[in-house]
């Protein structure tokens, strides 16, 4: 526990790391804390915080900087946030306009990185059950077949699958219909459990075919449960506590490529209302060592069905960004609840 005057002297700490970048001496701190105290006294609980390990001293300056854990107890214990005005909230309450599902995640994601000049970053829902209602395979040459897998939505799949045989046109309209008529409205995960009890009203040599679709409709399954919308990660390159450093700044990029760990980070905001903070390496993921993440999960209907997030410089404006992301995702929230 800190006492008060130490709680205050991180505060003036942060903040000013926060503001300029630059390690803090003594003398900034006196000035800006308001403390009626001795440069003494502060060096005294400079050393104090330093051996806790909420500050570090860089070799090249006399002053000090915030650890990952002086963010942390900063963010827990002394943050103030700054609320949006309402004008402001209405503002970008027009910027989210409810007339497709998928352009909302789009327009959060612009709109986080706008006002954060960070990465903003939205996953999209989780379907908890991809259905088909149409099943068709066409010959491409020889042993080369387009799979064309038709949702209930209209939204439409294809994929070409390399078989280890030919199948004339005639065996795999046989194959589609016998999906088509068996399967209608079927979810993707239930189709595959059955149809290999099934195969067997099928020709022995199309269930090579049949399984290499089931293939292709496990890999739908992953595709559409982890996939996310970015905007303003080229802002990161422009940051010098991440340029600075290529291989850590590769190692970020490769974060966002890979999508399934930061999808994975950003699933742990799903199963608690509020924003969610992940400081340097709380994220478990070495990419993001030098980044924080600011999450917050939306809903539809009042369940939560994704989550959004800010990710920026572990020197980045807490009081300002939380804010932003909180009402950020009660906006998403509320415009897919109209449509």
């Amino acid at each position: 526990m800190l006492n008060n005057r130490a709680q205050v002297l991180l505060k003036t700490l942060v903040d000013r790391y926060i503001n300029n970048g630059q390690p803090v001496g003594s003398r900034a701190l006196l000035e800006f804390s308001g403390l009626e105290v001795s440069s003494a006294t502060i060096r005294n609980v400079m050393a104090s915080l330093e051996e806790m390990g909420l500050v570090s001293s860089p070799h090249t300056s006399a002053g000090r900087v915030p650890t990952a854990r002086g963010y942390r107890l900063f963010i827990d214990t002394l943050m103030v946030v700054q609320p949006l005005d309402s004008a402001r909230v209405q503002q970008l309450e027009h910027q989210l306009q409810p007339d497709n599902p998928s352009r909302l995640l789009m327009q959060a994601s612009n709109l986080l990185s706008e006002l954060t000049h960070f990465a903003g970053v939205v996953a999209t829902p989780k379907r908890a059950a991809i259905t088909v209602s149409h099943v068709e395979f066409l010959r491409l040459s020889t042993k080369k077949v387009l799979l064309i897998i038709v949702m209930p939505n209209g939204e439409v799949e294809n994929r070409v699958l390399l078989t280890h045989k030919d199948y004339t046109q005639s065996q795999l309209t046989e194959a589609g219909n016998f999906l088509s008529q068996h399967y209608v409205d079927c979810p993707l995960q239930d189709i595959h459990q059955r149809v290999q009890s099934e195969l067997h009203q099928l020709q022995h040599d199309l269930t090579s075919l049949m399984s290499a679709a089931m293939a292709a409709g496990d890999a739908v399954i992953a595709r559409k449960n982890e996939d996310y919308v970015i905007s303003g990660e080229r802002n990161l390159l422009y940051i010098n506590d991440l340029s600075s450093n290529m291989q850590q700044l590769r190692g970020l990029f490769n974060v966002f490529e890979q999508k399934t760990e930061l999808l994975q980070l950003l699933d742990v905001s799903r199963h608690a209302p509020g924003v969610h903070i992940f400081v340097g390496n709380e994220s478990g993921l070495p990419g993001l060592g030098e980044c924080s993440v600011v999450s917050a999960p939306y809903t539809s209907d009042g369940q939560i069905i994704g989550t959004l997030a800010v990710v920026g410089p572990k020197r980045m404006n807490y009081e300002k960004v939380v804010p932003i992301v909180d009402i950020t995702s009660k906006l998403l929230s509320n415009a897919l609840s109209q449509n």
